[in-house]
């Protein structure tokens, strides 16, 4: 795989100078870690920290703003941040009221934040961890805390950010965050595998007319394998396993996320995006708001994933209220 890099070792550094370049005095970087939080003051009382693996971009960094997170702990390409430096992304976006994590359901993401929440509360800085389980594909619903979390991220953060700007109190902020994780789910499929910077070489190997179904974020195989078919019917299966494992149904209110996955093209995304939008209005299921792009990559890997999360009074409160980062605006 062809790269604009300079030393491999040095592209989540680097990569992280950039965005604090690119931020206009937004955003600055957490001495001596991997870790980016916004400069000056925060928003509320309640901080809020998301993080995980690089080679998602523009998750985690690309969400740290008005009404989003405070601050972004990332590790290694597809590797969980260190204790310690999520442990100084605490310490700096700390306003008193304690933390709230929210990171996908990794077992070295859930590892290393927990390690860092029983440090921070060691120096009296409470911390509630948001574990983002939205991929319906990784586990049956009986074992939902074993799924992967996916592109549901970006709405689990913008809720919680919304949260956190107003909530009175951790705990308050931390119930409301987990009911949208609650109320998401996703499922992608790649036509083609990402990769890692330092071997340059794809995660998995597809036949020209084979599909991978459920993979993980981190260039994981998926759950199964198919042959490529026309986009309609592939949308039509894939948004139909997300609407019951949801358990969507007529008069329901949702949110859709077409995400690409790192160099599928805006135009596949559109064509995705009308025909999800037709299915869910055959369903009696309205949509209070589409959003489309590059939002939770895996390198270069082709591919999309869909998301849906089912809204109520509550959330979509928290959801339509405005935030601005580098990577998602909302008025």
């Amino acid at each position: 795989m062809k790269k604009i890099l300079n030393d491999p070792r040095d592209v989540v550094p680097e990569a992280l100078d950039g965005l604090v370049a690119a931020s206009q005095g937004r955003l600055r970087l957490v001495d001596g870690t991997t870790a980016v939080v916004r400069a000056g003051e925060g928003g509320g009382n309640v901080a809020l920290l998301i993080g995980g693996g690089s080679g998602h971009e523009p998750l985690f960094g690309g969400f740290v703003g008005e009404g989003l997170a405070d601050g972004a702990a990332c590790g290694n390409v597809f590797t969980a941040p260190a204790p310690g430096v999520i442990l100084e992304a605490t310490r700096a976006v700390d306003r008193g009221e304690g933390v709230l994590y929210v990171y996908g359901n990794y077992s070295g993401d859930n590892l290393s934040f927990d390690a860092a929440g029983e440090l921070a509360a060691a120096e009296g800085i409470p911390t509630e961890s948001v574990r983002v389980w939205d991929d319906v594909a990784s586990a049956p619903p009986d074992r939902v805390e074993d799924r992967r979390g996916i592109a549901g991220d970006l709405f689990v953060i913008k809720v919680a950010g919304a949260v956190c700007a107003v909530a009175e109190s951790l705990a308050e902020a931390a119930r409301i965050s987990r009911k949208a994780r609650d109320a998401t789910r996703s499922l992608g499929v790649a036509l083609a595998a990402g990769s890692i910077p330092e071997t340059g070489q794809p995660t998995f190997e597809l036949a020209a007319d084979e599909i991978e179904i459920g993979m993980g974020l981190h260039g994981e195989k998926g759950v199964s394998r198919g042959k490529l078919r026309a986009a309609d019917p592939l949308v039509e299966d894939m948004l139909g396993r997300i609407v019951d494992d949801l358990a969507a149904r007529r008069g329901d209110e949702v949110c859709l996320l077409v995400n690409d996955l790192g160099s599928t093209t805006w135009m596949e995304l559109l064509i995705v995006t009308r025909k999800a939008h037709r299915l869910l209005a055959d369903a009696g299921i309205a949509v209070h708001d589409t959003v489309v792009g590059s939002f939770c990559t895996c390198q270069e890997m082709a591919g999309f994933s869909l998301t849906l999360m089912k809204l109520d009074p509550e959330l979509q409160a928290y959801y339509d209220a405005p935030a601005r980062s580098a990577a998602y605006t909302k008025a």
